[in-house]
């Protein structure tokens, strides 16, 4: 086998390959077997017919397409090792000659994306990291103090008409036209005034109503079969009542707490507040080692990687939204953007994501990091519960859709960003020194497969380069 290397891009290839028709021989008598598994002829048994029976009534044409067919992932994957690339999802083949002559060969053309080459910095032990400080402020203590008490709260009826922040029991009834909406009516619905969960208007429509009051307004469903629709919403205020809070005392402290006084409930919630910023410590540890890594090292981005990772993103959104139109419109509106705006950041979002990704991988190559086969079950486990599976059921379905590769190649990212942060120097806004291990009671690597992490369908590319031509 020939084969040569032109380079489109720098993040682009194609090969041309040509292969003696004698290499292809053994992919033709497999082809002549197969079909002749599968035809029916008179007067021959399944299996048994001959090969210029099968050209006569199946056409010799077909059957080297299936043996072409069948060695082309082979061929191809053979090309890329020779040339030491590293493609990134499906080839773009063309076959640019099949001469099936005793002196024949095929040629074709295979164009690429490729992992794009890149310089990492000459240092990566002692990566400096800046954090914030793990100090709980007055103003979230206050905070948390607030939910609390809002906890232990108390609703009690009032004889005024609703106002914002009152809790109102209402019925509801919606129609389109004249006919009622299966699921738009509800009777004694506890709502909220001016939490706008329901439908557009009701809010306005309850401002200024007392018990028994009945007001009618127009709106344009949110949701559901209706999605988008005008409709006339009737909405009866049953009762109103607002939340009474308990006095800050030290009464409430001991009716919330195990604590007799309001400066120890204070001191505890400072406390447990510290604890959860110095969790937070770590992720932030890790997630600006990255940014920073991100920011020094420049390379392009391989256009078919960012559309992939940028195609799983939409498709997650969407289906968080139930496919609804409607409701991705509800969603645009109240993060305050257009979609014009938001398909940018969604993009800005992917190629930093893909970004990432390939440093890493650069990363887990210098340092020649690798997983063990205790720590892919650990992680096959850890993944599992988040899916709410069995461990082995998940990793049953891992190996059965191909996607082992591309969990391996997850772990072996996470496992080379704990390296980093393993010699990383940690100081906090202060100056003060931050210890990692400290802060994740030791375990760097679960700190690298952190959910912000997970959460980025790194999997959506595939770097290997071994003839496997499935998409991603």
């Amino acid at each position: 086998m020939k084969s040569t290397v032109e380079n489109l891009s720098p993040t682009r290839v194609r090969l041309a390959v040509e292969v003696p028709f004698d290499d292809l021989k053994p992919n033709l008598e497999k082809a002549y077997k197969e079909i002749a598994q599968q035809v029916r002829i008179p007067g021959f048994r399944p299996g048994k017919v001959p090969a210029r029976i099968i050209d006569q009534r199946v056409g010799r044409g077909a059957v080297l397409q299936e043996a072409v067919n069948e060695a082309l992932p082979r061929l191809y994957g053979e090309a890329a090792r020779e040339h030491e690339l590293v493609p990134l999802g499906q080839p773009e083949i063309d076959i640019t000659n099949l001469d099936d002559s005793l002196e024949g060969s095929l040629s074709f053309t295979a164009e690429v994306d490729v992992r794009p080459e890149i310089t990492l910095p000459e240092q990566l032990e002692g990566l400096a990291v800046t954090v914030d400080d793990a100090v709980a402020g007055d103003e979230e203590v206050d905070a948390q103090l607030a939910e609390l008490r809002d906890r232990f709260g108390t609703l009690k009826g009032v004889e005024r008409p609703a106002e914002t922040g009152d809790y109102v029991s209402i019925d509801l009834v919606s129609k389109v036209g004249d006919e009622e909406i299966e699921g738009g009516s509800a009777k004694g619905l506890s709502y909220v005034v001016g939490s706008d969960d329901l439908v557009d208007g009701l809010d306005d429509a309850i401002v200024g109503k007392s018990g028994g009051d009945t007001a009618t307004f127009p709106t344009t469903l949110r949701q559901g079969e209706h999605a988008g629709e005008q409709a006339e919403v009737s909405v009866t205020v049953k009762s109103v009542k607002v939340k009474e809070l308990p006095e800050l005392d030290d009464e409430f402290a001991q009716l919330a707490s195990e604590f007799d006084t309001v400066d120890e409930l204070r001191d505890d919630l400072r406390t447990r507040l510290a604890r959860v910023k110095v969790l937070e410590q770590g992720a932030q540890a890790r997630d600006r080692l990255l940014e920073n890594l991100i920011g020094a090292v420049e390379f392009p981005l391989p256009e078919s990687a960012v559309k992939a990772e940028l195609d799983f993103r939409e498709h997650e959104i969407v289906h968080s939204l139930g496919h609804d139109d409607a409701l991705f419109d509800r969603y645009l509106e109240a993060e305050g953007k257009t979609r014009e705006e938001f398909e940018a950041e969604l993009r800005e979002g992917a190629e930093k994501a893909v970004r990432a990704q390939f440093i890493l991988d650069a990363v887990a190559d210098k340092l020649q990091a690798q997983p063990s086969e205790a720590e892919l079950t650990e992680y096959l486990i850890r993944q599992s519960q988040r899916y709410q599976m069995a461990p082995q059921e998940f990793a049953n379905q891992v190996v059965q859709s191909g996607n082992l590769p591309a969990l391996v190649a997850d772990l072996r990212r996470s496992k080379a960003l704990a390296e980093l942060l393993e010699t990383a120097v940690v100081t906090d806004a202060s100056g003060a020194p931050v210890d990692l291990k400290a802060a994740t009671g030791g375990d760097l690597q679960s700190l690298a497969v952190g959910d912000d992490l997970d959460d980025e369908p790194f999997d959506a590319l595939d770097d290997d380069a071994d003839g496997d031509l499935d998409e991603h």
